[in-house]
């Protein structure tokens, strides 16, 4: 991966936000066009790369961006791992995107029934303990979840746990030194969303 940086995609935030949008009906419709790749678009990927939105997912296997907004080979610089959750290495992806990519869009995507959120719900409410690794990666997320009312209905708090993990990462990125820069320049857009396994569809939070 070279670190020269590059033009940008050469379209607006809101531009590429519609393209996700639409991507995404098209594969909840079963009309997805990809993937299909011409050796003409490798020649040109291999020269550059030219994403227009920067995508932080979550690793589950049910969850690929590229399928889910119907994007093509080079449309979608992705980062992902288990829980979207935000540490100093996805900064590091994050700030190499918005630096030397300059995609004017930053998605953060959650998923229903989100394994690494449950697992922080487990941990801060029913005191459960994992092991070594996955507590590291579960301390990330614990503090999203906090002010979540413990009463609530299983399915209901990990639902509100969900959103309450993209919220917290967008406000990570949104409140860090080189998101607030990129926000300034009036060119970068950071939006969040949740995915459902059950329909395809991917719901854009307000």
């Amino acid at each position: 991966m070279a670190f020269a940086p590059t033009d940008g995609p050469g379209i607006t935030a809101s531009q590429a936000l519609r393209r996700l949008v639409e991507g995404n009906r098209r594969f909840a419709r079963g009309d997805a066009r990809f993937p299909t790749v011409q050796k003409k678009i490798l020649s040109q990927l291999a020269r550059e790369q030219r994403p227009y939105a920067t995508i932080l997912g979550c690793s589950d296997s049910r969850v690929p961006p590229e399928l889910l907004f119907d994007a093509g080979f080079g449309e979608l610089f992705v980062i992902r791992i288990a829980g979207n959750a935000l540490s100093s290495d996805v900064a590091g992806s994050l700030q190499y995107a918005g630096v030397h990519l300059r995609t004017p869009l930053f998605l953060v995507l959650g998923h229903e029934g989100c394994g690494a959120v449950s697992a922080a719900v487990d941990t801060h409410f029913q005191k459960v303990r994992y092991r070594s690794r996955i507590s590291k990666l579960v301390s990330k997320i614990v503090p999203a979840i906090r002010e979540l009312d413990p009463k609530l209905p299983p399915d209901q708090l990990l639902s509100q746990g969900i959103e309450a993990n993209v919220r917290w990462t967008m406000n990570q990125i949104r409140t860090s030194p080189e998101g607030k820069a990129r926000v300034a320049e009036g060119r970068v857009k950071l939006a969040g969303a949740i995915y459902d396994i059950k329909t395809g569809r991917v719901r854009f939070m307000p």
